[in-house]
């Protein structure tokens, strides 16, 4: 027996386990040769089955191209936080090219090998295991679920257009239809990617379908219709999606200590990189972004990492998110709304929004918090000493003491157990249209030394609600230093382009009490386009000290004049101390509250 022990360098974290001596397990021993273009699905599994019980074991692949289909791919009913509702996707089976349950104390070693996937498929799952390693390893699909098309030619009545290779199509009556193994499209989510100034936006695919489509060369279409209002310019890059997350990209459930290390996602279909009641999860030097030599744009269906109700310490270092269709990272947990008293100690819990549902989100031993939705105020805190899933929807859960007095409509429980604390360091985050990283948890959190180029909405967000996504919950410490915002907010021109917002969805604002506390945003580079920095809602202690903020010209046109910073109900503010080169004064804009609650060497204006 040998100890292998981890440190994180720059974290302070240390962790390590006990494993047997490494055994080698090698792909290729099963019969399985890279390079063949063949289902190499059941001889993989066949691999990963070898190393069930060998603790310490490296499952190893030589380098080369391995092909996965969904035909011979495990089967498992997984519900997943953020993905889909009854309706959108009744039957929750994911398809699973690599799947790993109950490991303990597993490397997997790509090599440098290239999983390419065929179909919609989740590429691996990680399931109740413990101590488990996959790295080096690239991965991407032979037809990417997102289609992409070059613009060649745009005018208010014709658009031509040269489809990406991967982008399967068929023109069937004068109509352009989209199409891969098994599937076609029938809901149509948009995004219009300027591939040269960085620039991601939203648009729409009704006017291309509604349009008569003609091959005039092989992958170059011609569209005939109304194309006055779209936006497209002659280079950008039209990429377009169905809506469904029927799938994740990845699957990581009640692990501990799992690390990714050099890790290329290529195309993801679905969700992302979902960890869901995971601890310890440390990701370095992951890729999500298309291989430069593929002519994609494009390396996500939707979010590129999301944790929901994890806890322990997650690290995300050295790592590149470009080319998205949503977040690149959002960490959050669950709210659930209390629908009934059902004993003096026991209360019924629901999920509320409709795309996250079906799994067990509180435990025998969880602490909790009772959570008013309309103010986000914790009131009282308990433990759960029983719970259990009444329906896909529902949970019943019962506490080590009474119920308190005070629930109202609409209250929560929040899992102050599975909150996580984070690290995000050394990471770029360009190329999306949405958001670069979304925050809502009380454990630590550092965000330091990273680039946010150009994110169609907020760089960071803050946020913490119980009536949309229902994802909680407050920070209590949050350290963003080090970093540097360029360009980023267009997609919320002209009202809410904040580089960062620190936004908690607390409908009535409660006197003396703050959602958030203590967020220091110091030593930053904000290189900004136009007037918005900072919007922050129901926080104290928060400080905006030692940025250096300079102003972006020839990029896109500014607003009317407006404040720099806009506060709702804060305490405790200062912001004072950053060097301002731009060709305007900063304001400081005020709403409930008095400006005896800042700290800050700038004009401010106060509003009722």
């Amino acid at each position: 027996m040998n100890i292998f022990r981890k440190i994180l360098t720059g974290t302070g974290i240390v962790f390590s386990f006990t494993v047997a001596a490494q055994e080698r397990v090698h792909v290729n021993s099963f019969g399985l040769k890279p390079n063949t273009f063949t289902d190499a699905t059941t001889r993989v599994q066949q691999a990963i089955a070898a190393c069930k019980d060998k603790p310490g074991a490296v499952l190893e692949f030589a380098p080369g191209r391995y092909d996965f289909y969904p035909d011979s791919a495990v089967k498992k009913v997984y519900f997943i936080s953020n993905t889909s509702s009854e309706t959108e996707v009744p039957d929750k089976t994911k398809t699973i090219g690599l799947f790993f349950e109950n490991f303990k104390d597993l490397v997997i070693e790509g090599n440098g090998a290239e999983f390419v996937f065929h179909g919609k498929m989740t590429t691996w799952v990680f399931d109740r295991c413990e101590n488990i390693t996959m790295r080096h390893v690239v991965i991407d699909t032979e037809r990417p679920s997102m289609s992409e098309m070059t613009l060649k030619t745009v005018t208010p009545e014709m658009v031509v257009a040269a489809i990406h290779p991967d982008s399967k199509y068929t023109i069937i009556d004068g109509r352009l239809e989209w199409h891969g193994p098994r599937w076609g499209m029938n809901i149509f989510h948009a995004v219009l990617a300027d591939t040269a100034k960085g620039i991601y936006t939203y648009s729409s695919w009704t006017p291309f379908l509604k349009s008569r489509a003609v091959t005039i060369a092989p992958n170059t279409v011609q569209f005939t219709g109304d194309f006055s209002g779209f936006k497209g310019e002659p280079g950008n890059v039209f990429t377009v999606r169905d809506g469904i997350r029927d799938q994740a990209g990845a699957f990581i459930r009640h692990c501990r200590n799992v690390q990714l290390d050099h890790i290329n996602m290529r195309y993801m279909h679905g969700l992302g990189i979902v960890s869901q009641f995971s601890e310890e999860l440390h990701y370095s030097h992951i890729q999500i972004m298309p291989d430069e030599k593929s002519g994609r744009v494009m390396a996500t269906f939707a979010d590129g990492m999301h944790f929901s109700g994890c806890k322990g310490n997650i690290t995300i270092t050295d790592s590149h998110f470009k080319g998205l269709h949503d977040d690149p990272v959002n960490i959050h947990g669950t709210h659930l709304v209390i629908t009934e008293k059902v004993a003096p100690r026991v209360v019924k819990l629901r999920f509320m929004h409709h795309q996250t549902y079906g799994f067990q989100a509180f435990f025998a031993g969880d602490s909790i918090t009772f959570v008013h939705a309309a103010t986000l105020q914790g009131y009282a805190n308990g433990r759960i000493t029983a719970a259990r899933m009444i329906s896909e929807r529902e949970m019943e859960v019962t506490l080590s003491g009474d119920v308190p007095e005070g629930i109202i409509a609409g209250d929560c429980l929040e899992n102050i157990t599975w909150v996580p604390s984070l690290t995000v360091r050394n990471c770029v985050f360009e190329a999306v249209n949405t958001r670069g990283l979304l925050v809502t948890t009380r454990k630590k959190v550092v965000i330091e030394h990273n680039r946010f180029y150009r994110t169609g909405m907020h760089a960071i967000l803050i946020a913490d609600d119980a009536a949309s996504w229902f994802e909680s919950g407050p920070v209590q410490d949050v350290l963003i230093s080090g970093n540097t915002f360029e360009g980023c907010g267009y997609n919320l021109a002209p009202d809410n382009n904040y580089v960062i917002a620190i936004a908690p969805e607390n409908h009535q604002l409660l006197k003396g009490f703050m959602v958030h506390h203590n967020i220091r945003i110091t030593d930053n580079e904000f290189r900004i386009y136009d007037y918005p920095v900072l919007t922050a809602r129901s926080t104290g202690n928060l400080s905006f000290m030692r940025n250096r903020i300079s102003w972006t010209k020839d990029y896109l046109p500014q607003g009317a004049e407006r404040p720099a910073f806009r506060l709702t109900g804060c305490e405790g503010v200062k912001v004072t101390g950053n060097e301002w080169q731009v060709p305007f004064k900063p304001l400081v804009l005020l709403q409930s509250m008095t400006a005896k609650a800042i700290k800050t060497d700038l004009p401010v204006t106060v509003k009722p």
